[in-house]
């Protein structure tokens, strides 16, 4: 009985032996390294928050057995813990039942691989590896875990995320000028000054003007110009002289009523200007178009074929004598000096404006209280004088609106968004506001809602350009990001040119900016260097970058960028 025992145990071990001598999957395990893998791009590259391989494959001749099935799976990981698994890809024998890339036996085969898996953290300084798990009956074997690349370039992490909002600009001027218009009209053929015109309410009011305006230090009387016109029915050179003396004489008139309220500078050579403009022909057309006379269009144009002004003058005379409209409504308009008196109103000083920001600002209007935040660069004064606007101008919307904008430099990114949803109920599609909703957006992660307010926000400033272009960045998009920060010379431009594939145009750009040295600047010239396979010059930029920030000396030893060079 135990001898029976023995035979039937050499035979089961025999038959095993033979059974694992003739699993296929043991061969190609020993032959794994015959297989070829090519991963691209090598290193991996973070674009638009994914990362995206292409594995091409090579099987050789006479090494994948018919009846084989196998299983590609590259994967991601890090300190050698899997952080991320790309698609796999089945290769299938010939004769295999299972689906999957036909790998022909006695040619081998070749296959690709293209998978994309969203970038997490870390992924920078690990390793990309794929295994390859074979299967024979039933049976599953690992033939091979091989390492195809080293890190990933995450370069389009270094945007600088310094998105422009817009603020609301002031309309405060310090100086403004009213001029105040009037007319003297006089009789024909006459240059003397009525008391009665004097006593219509256009002058009333201009002297009224006068003699308020010239007890408040505030204005300043600048210029006084009449010019002065007469009707085109009287003989040409005499209409001439009469203009020129009805010029003078209404500046005598108003000059007279300056000087009795000792209106600082009216006697000045220069403060009057006269100008004697000769018969109105072209008032007189305009007056007539303007008027109900049943045939005015046949009378201009039979005046019109005169071109002689005299023959004109004549006929305009008969027409005058023949409607009593002409004469009576057309011509004494007609005869008139126009005037203009221009004074100018002093605002407060920057320092007046300054003080009652902080004291009293219900002195001041709204555009004064906005400029008033334009005088300090201390961010808690702006978002008090900002605070006062709302309180006293919340109807306007620039009063929220550059709330908002001072809370977002603070770095309050919820107050800020308040503040310009209220700005946006004040002036709802406002391009200015929707940037910078954009901006708070982008700031919150989301770039597809930023870019849906960029989209609403044309004509408000080459800010919103820029501002896309930083979404461009982090979207993948570098050719829209080149075009939108084109005239820009800064980092995130010479990042975009990089990125799109253009070395020389991103160092142009770095070295031209006034980021070119910073720490960051010289960081991004050494990697424009790397790619441009200058050594001497990835050291030398590094070396001034790790003077300026220590701390990009351990970025710089994991940065995919650098494989090749030691520091």
């Amino acid at each position: 009985m135990k001898a029976q025992t023995l035979r039937t145990l050499s035979v089961i071990t025999v038959a095993s032996v033979g059974m694992l001598a003739c699993n296929p999957l043991n061969k190609m395990a020993k032959k794994a390294q015959d297989l070829k893998y090519t991963a691209t791009p090598n290193p991996l590259e973070m674009h638009g928050d994914s990362v995206q391989i292409t594995v091409d494959g090579t099987i050789p001749p006479k090494y994948f057995n018919k009846k084989v099935t196998a299983t590609l799976k590259p994967y991601f990981k890090v300190d050698g813990q899997k952080v991320a698994e790309f698609d796999s890809i089945n290769l299938v024998g010939e004769t295999a039942d299972a689906n999957g890339k036909k790998i022909d036996f006695e040619n081998g085969g070749k296959y690709k691989l293209v998978s994309t898996v969203p970038y997490k953290k870390g992924m920078e300084k690990g390793e990309l590896w794929v295994t390859a798990v074979g299967k024979y009956k039933g049976k599953v074997k690992d033939i091979q875990d091989f390492k195809l690349a080293d890190g990933t370039i995450i370069t389009p992490l270094l945007v600088q995320g310094d998105d422009k909002p817009i603020i609301g600009k002031d309309n405060f001027e310090r100086i403004t000028t009213d001029i105040h218009k009037a007319d003297i009209h006089f009789l024909i053929n006459s240059s003397n000054v009525r008391g009665s015109e004097l006593k219509d309410d256009d002058i009333k009011t201009l002297f009224a003007d006068i003699k308020t305006k010239a007890s408040d230090s505030t204005y300043q009387f600048k210029s006084l110009a009449v010019e002065a016109y007469a009707s085109p029915d009287g003989e040409l050179t005499a209409n001439e002289n009469l203009a020129n003396d009805r010029a003078e004489k209404a500046a005598k008139s108003i000059s007279r009523e300056l000087g009795r309220n000792k209106v600082e500078g009216a006697k000045a050579d220069g403060f009057a200007k006269t100008m004697g403009k000769g018969e109105d022909w072209a008032g007189f057309k305009t007056a007539m178009e303007a008027s109900s006379i049943q045939d005015k269009e046949l009378i201009i144009r039979v005046l019109q074929m005169y071109s002689d002004p005299v023959k004109r003058e004549s006929e305009i005379k008969n027409l005058a004598e023949t409607y009593l409209e002409v004469k009576d409504q057309i011509l004494p308009g007609l005869r008139r000096s126009q005037i203009a008196l221009s004074v100018d109103k002093v605002g407060k000083s920057d320092e007046e404006i300054a003080r009652l920001a902080s004291e009293d600002a219900s002195q001041l209007n709204v555009e004064e209280l906005l400029y008033a935040a334009t005088l300090t660069n201390d961010l808690d004064k702006q978002e008090s004088i900002y605070s006062k606007a709302v309180s006293q101008f919340g109807d306007d919307w620039r009063s929220h609106n550059n709330l908002g904008y001072v809370k977002l430099m603070k770095n309050d990114l919820a107050g800020a968004k308040t503040s310009f949803n209220n700005a946006m109920a004040k002036s709802n599609d406002n391009p200015i506001i929707n940037n910078n909703l954009g901006v708070i957006a982008r700031l919150e992660g989301d770039r597809e809602t930023a870019m849906e307010y960029y989209s609403k926000a044309s004509g408000a400033g080459k800010e919103v350009n820029y501002n896309k272009g930083i979404v461009f960045i982090l979207d993948g998009d570098y050719s829209s990001a080149v075009s939108n920060f084109s005239g820009t010379q800064d980092f995130n431009a010479a990042l975009a040119m990089l990125l799109n594939g253009n070395n020389e145009g991103a160092l142009q750009a770095i070295n031209s900016s006034e980021d070119g040295n910073t720490a960051e600047g010289y960081y991004l010239k050494a990697i424009i260097a790397a790619r441009m396979d200058k050594a001497d010059m990835v050291t030398n930029n590094l070396k001034v970058a790790f003077e300026k920030d220590p701390s990009l000396k351990a970025k710089a030893e994991m940065d995919a960028e650098f494989l090749k060079y030691s520091f």
